[in-house]
C-alpha cells in the first residue's frame, strides 16, 4: 500500500530536522523578541528607512495579521509586515524586517534566483495540488504513466524548494550587511539578528530536505511498478 510501505523511513530524516528548524525559530524568536534594539526603531521605521535610503521609495510597507507571517510581494511591490514586526522594536524585529528589505533588493537588482523562484511559483503550485493525486490514482488503476507524470509534477515543487534556498539566505547575508551598514543595529546587537535569520533559514533547508526525500520515495515506489 502506498500510504503503509517502509519508504516512509526516507522521511524521519527530514521530519526530525523540520521539528527541530520549527523549535529553533521558536526559541530563538522568542528570546530575541524581547531584547529592545538600543536605536528604538519600530519594524516600520526601519523598512522605510532602508528603502528609502536605497532609492526604493516606490516600495509601500503594510501591516498585515498572523505571527512572522511577513513577506514581499514583488508583484505589487509592497513589503508586508506582521504587526508585531511592524510595530515592534526588538532585535528581532529589526532583523526580520531588514530580510524582507533584502528581498526588496533583490527585485530591485534583478536578483536572478529570485526572478527564477517568482518564475516557478504558478508551475509550482499546479505541481504540488495534482502530484500526488495523480501518483496514487497511477498506482491503485495501475497506470504508470500516471505515476510519471506525479513525479514530474512534483519536482517542479522540489525545484522551487532548492531555488528559494539561495534566495533566502542572500536575503539574510543582505540583512545582515544593511543592520551594519547603516548602523541601525550595534555591533553587539548584530549577532543576535544573525541568530534570528539562521534559525529562520534553517526551516527552509528542512523543507528542501522533506522535498527532496519525498521525490526519492516517489522514484523507488514507481521503481517497483
Amino acid at each position: 500500500m502506498f500510504f503503509y510501505d517502509p519508504t516512509f523511513l526516507l522521511l524521519i530524516p527530514a521530519l526530525i530536522l523540520a521539528i527541530f528548524a520549527q523549535a529553533r525559530v521558536k526559541g530563538t524568536y522568542n528570546e530575541f523578541s524581547k531584547v529592545r534594539n538600543s536605536r528604538g526603531y519600530s519594524g516600520a521605521q526601519l523598512a522605510r528607512y532602508i528603502l528609502d535610503d536605497h532609492r526604493m521609495t516606490e516600495v509601500k510597507i503594510e501591516s498585515i495579521p498572523g505571527e512572522l507571517t511577513d513577506h514581499y510581494d514583488p508583484r505589487t511591490k509592497v513589503l508586508r509586515l506582521s504587526e508585531s514586526i511592524y510595530n515592534g522594536d526588538s532585535v528581532a524585529a529589526l532583523g526580520i524586517t531588514a530580510h524582507e528589505a533584502g528581498h526588496a533588493m533583490q527585485d530591485a537588482k534583478s536578483y536572478v534566483p529570485l526572478k527564477l523562484r517568482n518564475g516557478f511559483v504558478p508551475v509550482a503550485n499546479f505541481g504540488s495540488m495534482l502530484a500526488f493525486p495523480l501518483f496514487i490514482f497511477g498506482i491503485i488503476a495501475g497506470l504508470p504513466l500516471l505515476m510519471d507524470i506525479g513525479i514530474i509534477f512534483f519536482s517542479f515543487a522540489v525545484a522551487f524548494s532548492v531555488i528559494t534556498l539561495p534566495v533566502e539566505f542572500n536575503a539574510s547575508t543582505r540583512a545582515i550587511q544593511l543592520l551594519r551598514d547603516g548602523k541601525y543595529l550595534s555591533d553587539n546587537e548584530i549577532p543576535m539578528a544573525r541568530k534570528v535569520l539562521a534559525a529562520a533559514a534553517l526551516t527552509y533547508v528542512a523543507a528542501t530536505t522533506m522535498a527532496i526525500l519525498n521525490l526519492a520515495r516517489l522514484l523507488i515506489l514507481r521503481g517497483r511498478r
